[in-house]
Protein backbone atom coordinates (compact mmCIF):
# COMPACT_ATOMS: atom_id res chain seq x y z
CA UNK A 1 0.00 0.00 0.00
CA UNK A 2 1.48 2.99 -0.98
CA UNK A 3 0.92 5.91 1.63
CA UNK A 4 1.03 9.95 0.56
CA UNK A 5 1.95 11.62 3.52
CA UNK A 6 2.05 15.62 3.78
CA UNK A 7 3.67 17.44 7.10
CA UNK A 8 2.64 20.95 7.43
CA UNK A 9 1.90 23.87 9.76
CA UNK A 10 -2.00 25.20 10.56
CA UNK A 11 -2.11 28.64 8.82
CA UNK A 12 -4.37 31.50 10.85
CA UNK A 13 -6.71 31.27 7.52
CA UNK A 14 -7.72 27.53 9.04
CA UNK A 15 -8.82 29.19 12.50
CA UNK A 16 -12.75 29.74 12.76
CA UNK A 17 -14.10 32.01 15.37
CA UNK A 18 -13.35 29.42 18.20
CA UNK A 19 -9.98 29.53 18.24
CA UNK A 20 -9.26 26.25 16.90
CA UNK A 21 -9.07 24.38 12.87
CA UNK A 22 -12.75 24.76 11.54
CA UNK A 23 -14.13 21.29 11.31
CA UNK A 24 -14.43 22.44 6.62
CA UNK A 25 -10.66 22.86 6.45
CA UNK A 26 -9.56 19.23 7.52
CA UNK A 27 -12.21 18.18 4.52
CA UNK A 28 -10.42 20.20 2.34
CA UNK A 29 -6.94 19.20 3.16
CA UNK A 30 -8.06 15.11 2.86
CA UNK A 31 -9.27 16.08 -0.46
CA UNK A 32 -6.36 18.18 -2.01
CA UNK A 33 -4.19 15.08 -0.44
CA UNK A 34 -6.15 12.35 -2.20
CA UNK A 35 -5.64 14.98 -5.32
CA UNK A 36 -2.13 15.11 -4.92
CA UNK A 37 -1.67 11.48 -4.22
CA UNK A 38 -3.28 10.70 -7.65
CA UNK A 39 -1.80 12.89 -9.52
CA UNK A 40 1.89 12.22 -8.54
CA UNK A 41 1.16 8.26 -8.61
CA UNK A 42 -0.87 8.21 -11.70
CA UNK A 43 0.49 8.61 -15.64
CA UNK A 44 -0.79 11.38 -17.24
CA UNK A 45 -2.67 9.43 -19.50
CA UNK A 46 -5.16 8.12 -16.56
CA UNK A 47 -5.12 11.95 -15.14
CA UNK A 48 -6.15 13.27 -18.42
CA UNK A 49 -8.61 9.85 -19.25
CA UNK A 50 -10.40 9.64 -15.33
CA UNK A 51 -12.09 11.70 -12.71
CA UNK A 52 -13.08 10.89 -9.28
CA UNK A 53 -16.67 12.22 -7.91
CA UNK A 54 -17.25 11.46 -4.14
CA UNK A 55 -19.93 9.46 -3.17
CA UNK A 56 -19.61 9.99 0.58
CA UNK A 57 -17.05 11.32 3.66
CA UNK A 58 -17.25 10.04 7.33
CA UNK A 59 -15.17 12.39 9.09
CA UNK A 60 -13.73 11.58 12.89
CA UNK A 61 -12.95 14.41 14.99
CA UNK A 62 -10.66 12.96 18.27
CA UNK A 63 -9.24 16.75 19.04
CA UNK A 64 -8.76 20.05 17.96
CA UNK A 65 -5.70 21.65 16.33
CA UNK A 66 -4.48 25.33 16.67
CA UNK A 67 -2.55 27.63 14.87
CA UNK A 68 1.02 27.56 14.17
CA UNK A 69 0.91 23.28 15.27
CA UNK A 70 2.52 21.09 13.17
CA UNK A 71 0.46 18.53 12.13
CA UNK A 72 0.82 15.25 9.50
CA UNK A 73 -1.75 14.10 7.16
CA UNK A 74 -1.60 10.58 5.88
CA UNK A 75 -3.60 8.89 3.30
CA UNK A 76 -3.56 5.88 1.54
CA UNK A 77 -6.11 3.35 -0.81
CA UNK A 78 -7.98 0.77 1.54
CA UNK A 79 -9.74 -1.57 -1.25
CA UNK A 80 -10.74 -0.71 -5.10
CA UNK A 81 -13.88 -2.55 -5.90
CA UNK A 82 -15.96 -2.11 -9.48
CA UNK A 83 -16.18 1.90 -10.09
CA UNK A 84 -15.69 2.64 -5.82
CA UNK A 85 -11.90 3.56 -3.94
CA UNK A 86 -12.52 3.88 -0.48
CA UNK A 87 -9.62 5.84 0.59
CA UNK A 88 -8.33 6.68 4.31
CA UNK A 89 -6.78 9.43 5.75
CA UNK A 90 -5.27 10.79 9.15
CA UNK A 91 -4.32 13.41 10.20
CA UNK A 92 -1.89 13.52 13.52
CA UNK A 93 -0.29 16.67 15.63
CA UNK A 94 3.36 16.10 15.13
CA UNK A 95 4.43 17.50 19.07
CA UNK A 96 2.37 14.69 20.94
CA UNK A 97 1.16 12.39 18.14
CA UNK A 98 -2.16 13.20 19.07
CA UNK A 99 -4.55 11.93 16.66
CA UNK A 100 -6.64 14.75 15.54
CA UNK A 101 -8.78 13.40 12.82
CA UNK A 102 -9.57 9.84 11.04
CA UNK A 103 -11.67 9.76 7.80
CA UNK A 104 -12.27 7.94 4.48
CA UNK A 105 -13.94 8.73 1.35
CA UNK A 106 -15.79 6.97 -1.28
CA UNK A 107 -14.70 7.56 -4.46
CA UNK A 108 -16.41 6.76 -7.85
CA UNK A 109 -14.00 6.45 -11.09
CA UNK A 110 -15.43 8.27 -14.15
CA UNK A 111 -14.90 8.26 -17.57
CA UNK A 112 -13.33 12.46 -18.65
CA UNK A 113 -15.41 12.08 -21.38
CA UNK A 114 -18.88 10.74 -20.78
CA UNK A 115 -18.66 11.57 -17.14
CA UNK A 116 -20.06 7.51 -16.77
CA UNK A 117 -18.79 5.19 -13.68
CA UNK A 118 -15.62 3.28 -15.36
CA UNK A 119 -14.46 0.17 -13.63
CA UNK A 120 -11.16 0.46 -11.73
CA UNK A 121 -8.52 -1.39 -13.51
CA UNK A 122 -5.62 -3.59 -12.48
CA UNK A 123 -3.86 -1.23 -13.85
CA UNK A 124 -4.84 1.90 -11.68
CA UNK A 125 -5.18 -0.52 -8.70
CA UNK A 126 -1.40 -1.14 -8.76
CA UNK A 127 -0.35 1.93 -8.79
CA UNK A 128 -1.35 2.16 -5.13
CA UNK A 129 -0.23 -0.93 -3.97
Amino acid sequence: MKIYSKTFIVPSSAIDKRNHVNNLIYLEWCLDAAEKHWNDAVPKKFQENYIWYVINHTINYKAASFKGEKLELTTWIAKNEGVKSERHYKIVRLSDQKTIVEAKTTWCLLNEKTLRPTKITEEISTLFD
